[in-house]
């Protein structure tokens, strides 16, 4: 099962800043949704822990992250694998970043696919992966909104 979204938004931040904020994997890490715990290993690679409660699925997520494009100020993409109680996960999510009048364009597309029995949850499933993806967006919006020092 794959769940795909994307969108934009604009924020009044230099695309530097925002590639910047993007591709730090404390800053960026910390938004994933639920997460409880994450370690970075290097400038491109991080894991995370993060909790799952949905329906019949309970317990801890964790996932691998990998910075795997990096084309400063334009373009960041991620890429993740991990398990989850009841089946893995893959996860993707692209950010593709213009000036616009005075601040960034953040144009983004992101994807969870689930497998194993978790693959078979039906709308709930899918219902709690298009949230937590909106979440994510949600957070960084919010984050590079707020004036936070980047």
């Amino acid at each position: 099962m794959a769940i795909r979204l994307n969108g934009d938004f604009v924020v009044k931040r230099r695309p530097e800043d925002v590639y910047d904020f993007l591709t730090d994997p404390q800053k960026f890490g910390a938004l994933l949704p639920d997460t409880e715990g994450l370690v970075v290993q290097d400038a491109t690679h991080f894991a995370i822990k993060a909790k799952v409660r949905a329906g019949f699925v309970r317990g801890t997520a964790e996932v691998k992250m990998e910075l795997a494009e990096a084309d400063r100020p334009r373009r960041a993409k991620y890429q993740g694998q991990g398990s989850v109680p009841g089946g893995g996960m893959a996860l993707t999510a692209e950010f593709d970043l213009s000036p616009s009048d005075g601040g960034t364009k953040v144009a983004w597309q992101g994807e969870t696919q689930l497998s194993g029995a978790l693959a078979f949850g039906g709308s709930f499933l899918e219902s709690m992966a298009r949230k937590n993806q909106q979440k994510l967006i949600d957070s960084l919006r919010g984050a590079l909104e707020q004036g936070i020092p980047l």
